[in-house]
């Protein structure tokens, strides 16, 4: 081509005038309907005042147009997002993906998504990330990282944010939450272990600072109380964290000690994996040795060696759940809290066993 003679403009030229995206009203007009109409039926939770042809045929011409929907434009039209909030303390543990899963398949029927952010558990960054989620005019929150003194939390509150705790929760505020039911969980633990005859059975218990850690450790001293088993404070190390790291040193406080336990009830299924590696470090057998059963029922424990016992939890119900309260809260103000405990139940595989002779 020479370059002193003009020439056309030829497909993917930078000055080819560019395709402008489909709005409503094309969609509208393709679909031989009212602009609002087009946007009823395009909303799911507008979609009931449309009949169900007139959404098919919406539908079909947004397809073929390629429309999107601009959220920014409709959150500044109606003051509305359609966007949550869900604050995780740790997205590494095998714990949450199940709970997203569960919030974000109820949030997508209704027209919201999800916004996920991760704290490591810091508080300072704990507060900039919701911070930073408000700004974004997240309608509410699900959050999973309540402390037992939790300031920050009482102070949303006394902004009216709309808050749902999910895995935990604060019982001097008037927050609703979805928990599974750590009491009864534990309590069949220990009902499992002395059936088979264990009587010196310890628990490794997750933070204090938790309300997971309190009411499964203070599940833990009523069980060995209601199987008429020893008490002994010896059998009781708390971890720091809800992690593998965490139960390898109770574990190993627990045996430098010299404390004689021949099962271990732990906290979460984190701090059971950290009893295997002790294990293996120290040649001791499990179940032959010592007994273990866990808490959550995580994903792949079935493939461990022994594959773990432990308390399955519903944790998709549980993200199922939470995403309904908080959309009830959303579309009811003035509706009194609610707050749900699920049931538990005890997954048993081959890491328990009778007690050595």
């Amino acid at each position: 081509m020479s370059l002193d003679r003009p020439s056309e403009l030829q497909a993917g030229d930078a000055r080819a005038p560019r395709q402008q995206p489909a709005t409503l009203r094309d969609v509208a007009e393709a679909a031989g309907v009212h602009a609002t109409t087009a946007s009823r039926a395009l909303n799911p939770k507008a979609q009931q005042l449309v009949n169900a042809e007139t959404v098919r045929r919406v539908r079909r011409a947004a397809e073929e147009l390629g429309y999107q929907p601009n959220p920014i434009a409709r959150s500044l039209k109606t003051s509305k997002s359609s966007t949550v909030g869900l604050v995780i303390p740790d997205l590494t543990n095998p714990l949450f993906p199940p709970i997203v899963r569960g919030i974000e398949n109820v949030l997508e029927s209704a027209g919201y998504s999800a916004l996920i952010v991760n704290t490591d558990n810091d508080p300072q960054r704990e507060r900039a990330l919701i911070e930073s989620l408000r700004s974004r005019q997240v309608e509410g929150l699900i959050i999973a990282t309540a402390l037992l003194d939790h300031p920050l939390l009482q102070q949303l509150q006394q902004q009216d944010v709309k808050i749902v705790l999910i895995n935990r929760r604060i019982e001097n505020l008037r927050m609703p939450f979805v928990v599974g039911d750590d009491a009864t969980g534990i309590g069949l633990a220990v009902k499992h272990l002395a059936a088979l005859g264990h009587t010196r059975i310890a628990h490794l218990a997750g933070p204090q600072t938790t309300s997971t850690g309190v009411v499964r450790s203070r599940a833990f001293r009523h069980a060995v109380r209601d199987n008429g088993l020893e008490e002994d404070p010896a059998l009781i190390v708390e971890c720091a964290h809800w992690s593998e790291e965490d139960g390898a040193g109770a574990m190993r406080e627990l045996l430098d000690r010299g404390t004689r336990a021949t099962a271990v009830v732990a906290g979460n299924d984190l701090i059971a994996l950290g009893c295997y590696d002790v294990f293996a470090d120290r040649d001791i057998s499990c179940p032959e040795d010592v007994s273990v059963v866990g808490f959550n029922d995580m994903p792949f424990l079935d493939k461990l060696r022994p594959p773990l016992t432990t308390v399955g939890v519903p944790h998709h119900e549980l993200g199922a759940e939470a995403a309904r309260m908080l959309l009830d809260s959303i579309d009811e103000p003035e509706r009194y809290p609610r707050s749900l405990l699920l049931p538990v139940s005890l997954i048993l595989r081959d890491s328990t066993a009778a007690p050595p002779a």
